[in-house]
């Protein structure tokens, strides 16, 4: 089979089949009979649904399909949730009378047409596919509309905006900020003890010297470290809080500046640091970020109202949900 087909197959699968994904959404109405797991407002998902998006989700989110034991219940609400809420924005949409964007429908199937033009496989399935794609590309827009109108809110006032600055200072206060230097003695995580105490040993005679005066910090990094500011003498530049690994942020807190710190052990290897400078935290003044402020507000109240939006179309909406079924991850390539 043509690889980039075969991607494209694997990319829509969802389409003419139920549920390979929960990005695709396949809970549709089905004539066959099957076992449910939910109805709502009369149309079903059944369990094959929920497995498949079920296992979409996974694939998605978790490396090899591999959900935490203490996750399951939480990825299994979701889904369930996702499934759900497909439905009642597909009915919300049709109910206000949205309709799909035919030209944007028959421009992406024109693109399919394209990329996939020398591929017998395409050609073959093409009729087959169309049916079902175009349906779910009319779904996926009419989506796309109904929650752009669940997520819409006005302007924030200006006051509106100063008020949530001065109640959520901290999302617009710079954090404190260290300079530091380094001289990083790489050692692979998986090397032997003998290795590390190699590298321990060495580090420590390099802080002698370092203490001692023979030698300077910038010459030392140029010369032992295999970090990348050792062409610059190792010299770090700034970083921020909760850029620099927990052991190493608490000796730094009670370090005076200029002193050079114990190594100490870190992922690469073994790191000599020197505190040159502190930068405390700062404030921004509300006139260099009212922007920002005004962004982050708005997106706030828009996530708000689309939470509003989807519980009003659920408190209005008849669904009955069973237990949801032990769905598997897929199984590791």
């Amino acid at each position: 089979m043509n690889k980039g087909f075969a991607v494209f197959i694997s990319g829509i699968a969802g389409i003419i089949a139920l549920a390979q994904s929960v990005c695709a959404e396949d809970a549709v109405p089905v004539a066959v009979p099957e076992a449910p797991y939910a109805t709502v407002n009369g149309t079903v998902i059944t369990k094959k649904d929920y497995d498949g998006a079920y296992s979409g989700y996974l694939r998605q989110k978790y490396y090899h399909g591999h959900v935490p034991e203490d996750q399951i219940e939480s990825a299994r609400k979701e889904v369930s949730d996702r499934l759900v809420e497909r439905i009642l924005l597909l009915e919300e949409a049709k109910r206000r009378g949205f309709t799909a964007d035919e030209q944007q429908i028959a421009k992406t199937i024109a693109e399919y047409d394209a990329r996939y033009a020398a591929s017998e496989m395409w050609q073959k399935s093409r009729a087959s596919m169309l049916p079902g794609l175009k349906q779910q590309l009319a779904e996926r827009d009419l989506l796309r509309q109904i929650e752009a109108t669940g997520h819409t809110v006005a302007e924030p006032a200006d006051e509106a905006v100063r008020e949530f600055y001065n109640a959520r200072i901290e999302l617009f206060t710079e954090p404190e900020k260290m300079r530091l230097h380094t001289i990083l003695l790489k050692v692979d995580p998986a090397a032997p003890k003998a290795l590390w105490d190699a590298a321990r040993d060495e580090a420590a005679r390099i802080v002698a010297r370092l203490r001692s005066g023979e030698s300077s910090f910038e010459d030392m990094a140029s010369l032992h470290s295999h970090d990348i500011s050792a062409d610059k003498g190792g010299d770090m530049g700034y970083l921020h809080r909760g850029m620099i690994p927990e052991q190493v942020q608490s000796q730094l807190d009670e370090r005076p500046l200029g002193v050079v710190g114990a190594p100490v052990d870190v992922l690469e290897g073994v790191a000599i640091f020197r505190l040159d400078e502190r930068v405390p935290s700062k404030v921004m003044p509300y006139e260099d970020v009212a922007a920002r402020a005004r962004i982050l507000l708005k997106r706030e109240r828009s996530d708000q109202a689309w939470e509003s939006f989807i519980a009003g179309l659920r408190k209005s909406a008849v669904i009955h949900v069973a237990e949801p079924p032990r769905a598997q991850p897929p199984a590791s390539k």
